[in-house]
């Protein structure tokens, strides 16, 4: 499991419960059923605990909150490829589970009131909660499970089918329960992450064409509806006063704000000077340049009027970097991929655009225990010697770390290592141009949907003007961006794989071959290679803890030497600002240290605020 960036589906989505009773089934093997389910080892909380420690249970539900937003919205319909979807939209559906974030990969039952599977997880049964209802009072039955998975397969976004290539179908069982049938029993996180399952209504769709973009809120189940909305420019989501789920033991302390707003900004500058004129009210802080200087000299910060926080988290580093497009002819060549890797001066970069406050990416599993460091382990060289010829010699002779300058912006002993590997690979400066035999120069387009990341590729283009190679920049919209991606219609792009400490079947999406030609998937290196696909089948079969992390690991190092990312720099807190008139709860959970869902609005700060006063 893994949360990624801009098309994870309905704004995120979402899984089990206490130590399962054990039955008999019919087959002689072991069938647990409960109201939780873990990756590895058993459920922190028992059936119908008392509300986590990262809650508030007494949270007052009053208030509004403003979030701003980057680009514009045309769409009501996340669950399609179609269409800009708004910010927030996923609030509207509930899922059968519940992922608890202070655990690695543990989920609850959420619609499922109960969930039952076998020892070998072969497959995996929901009983639906009698009390789950549509926003328009109707029950959610077991019709409306077997239509989602099966429309959401067939004619939702690409990554469904990815998700659930592994799940043969999906059936009604009882008068609420629905049953899941694998593919095998070597997928053991199957279970959890059909519980991840967005549920729609089959009796609203009736009739409808799903693969078409609409404006049309659809019936929804979860503890927001769309309030109102100013296509393009705003939307506003209210909480439904007798939401079905607010009395879960997971929930009681959530979803307290009584409006939440998204306004619409065209870049990150003027979302900014929006924040601190206090048009929105929290701000998620990724700059940290903006983090060291932005705030330093406001007043509302010296009165105590805006709060900041650094919260520290234990979640994976996300490999963050510029992605070569192997689809273009040009990036085929590790040794070109390398050498253009070279002229990014992080160094450099680091210290005088963010003040020294980033460290530099070196693994797409950084900060945690599936890093990959130092030389493979015996058990990884188990995995990987089947494999040599076939994936990069440095994975058995190095450890992997990117390239690191003096700082100074030289790049001088930079260039010497660039030029002996273009010229390797067919390359040769020419009237002071990159050239291949052929007279081609080589040539490159770098598409962006937000300026500030002008500022990041600016002194790239510098250091590669003199290698001879010529990279332009063009920022576009985000409709424009967002079709050129789902298309790969594109040679460079920043982009951003985040993953949790359960990686699973989303690598299929990230790195598979099948991956590779669909379009709006995560695999936006094109990577079609049969090592890395054999590496991602045995990270999903990972039978325990232990081999999962030795198997990912492989797959790291092979990922990393294939230069297919110049990775650029992570920070291990989450930046927040906000303006103050909220409470939130003083523990936060491991692997969401934000979870903006827990706070809540402190009417006497608020008044205070109102009122201009100091703290």
């Amino acid at each position: 499991m893994a949360i990624g960036r801009r098309r994870l589906l309905a704004g995120g989505a979402a899984l089990w419960l206490g130590a399962p009773a054990i039955v008999r089934a019919q087959s002689s093997s072991k069938v647990h059923v409960g109201q939780g389910i873990a990756m590895h080892g058993e459920p922190k909380f028992p059936a119908d605990a008392a509300p986590p420690d990262f809650v508030n249970p007494n949270a007052p539900k009053v208030g509004a909150v403003k979030f701003g937003t980057l680009g514009t919205y045309d769409s009501l319909h996340p669950f399609t490829l179609k269409g800009v979807p708004a910010a927030g939209i996923g609030r509207l559906w509930e899922t059968l589970c519940w992922h608890c974030p202070d655990e690695a990969f543990t989920s609850y039952g959420l619609i499922a009131e109960t969930i039952e599977w076998p020892e070998d997880r072969s497959w995996v049964a929901f009983t639906l909660r009698p009390q789950a209802k549509w926003h328009d009072g109707t029950s959610i039955t077991p019709e409306d499970v077997v239509f989602s998975f099966d429309i959401l397969k067939s004619k939702g976004r690409p990554n469904y089918a990815a998700y659930y290539a592994d799940v043969i179908k999906a059936e009604k069982t009882g008068e609420r329960k629905v049953l899941f049938t694998f593919r095998n029993d070597r997928n053991r996180e199957l279970p959890l992450i059909v519980g991840e399952l967005p549920i729609l209504s089959s009796t609203w769709w009736q009739g409808k064409d799903f693969e078409k973009t609409s404006l049309e809120p659809a019936l929804g189940s979860g503890a927001y509806k769309v309030d109102s909305m100013d296509v393009g420019r705003s939307i506003t989501y209210r909480r439904v006063p007798d939401w079905w789920a607010q009395d879960l033991w997971f929930n009681r302390g959530r979803n307290n704000f009584e409006t939440i707003r998204y306004e619409y900004y065209r870049d990150n500058t003027i979302i900014f000077e929006a924040f601190k004129g206090g048009d929105t009210d929290i701000r998620r802080e990724n700059s940290g340049r903006n983090w060291m200087i932005g705030y330093k000299d406001l007043p509302a910060i010296a009165d105590g009027r805006l709060q900041r926080a650094e919260i520290p988290h234990e979640n994976p580093a996300p490999m963050q970097g510029f992605v070569f497009n192997t689809r273009r002819d040009i990036f085929k060549d590790r040794r070109v991929r390398e050498a253009i890797g070279l002229m990014y001066d992080f160094e450099w970069q680091n210290k005088n655009l963010s003040y020294g406050f980033y460290q530099r990416t070196r693994s797409y599993f950084g900060n945690c225990e599936l890093e990959a460091k130092g030389l493979p382990s015996p058990e990884e060289l188990k995995i990987l010697e089947p494999l040599r010829g076939k994936i990069p010699d440095e994975v058995f002779t190095a450890e992997y770390n990117p390239p690191k300058t003096d700082g100074s912006g030289n790049v001088r002993e930079q260039l010497r290592k660039a030029i002996p590997l273009l010229k390797a690979a067919g390359w040769e400066i020419k009237d002071g141009k990159m050239t291949d035999k052929t007279g081609r120069k080589l040539a490159f387009e770098i598409l962006l949907n937000d300026s500030a990341f002008e500022k990041m590729a600016l002194p790239v283009k510098q250091n590669l003007d003199r290698l001879g190679i010529e990279m332009s920049i063009r920022t576009v919209d985000t409709s424009q961006y967002q079709r050129r991606t789902d298309n790969y219609d594109f040679d460079m792009v920043i982009d951003v794989w985040g993953e949790s400490l359960s990686p699973g079947n989303e690598q299929r999406d990230f790195w598979g071959s099948k991956a590779a030609d669909v379009p709006g998937g995560r695999n936006t290196i094109g990577i079609k290679d049969p090592a890395i696909d054999q590496l991602v089948d045995l990270i999903i079969s990972a039978p325990d803890r232990e081999s999962l992390i030795t198997r990912t690991r492989a797959l790291d190092r092979v990922l990393s030497w294939h230069m297919f990312v110049i990775p650029q720099f992570y920070s291990g807190k989450a930046l927040v600002a906000y303006w103050n008139r909220f409470g939130r709860p003083t523990k936060t959970a491991r692997y969401d240290p934000l979870a903006f869902d827990t706070w809540w609005v402190d009417e006497a700060k608020d008044r205070a605020l109102t009122r201009g006063e100091k703290k």
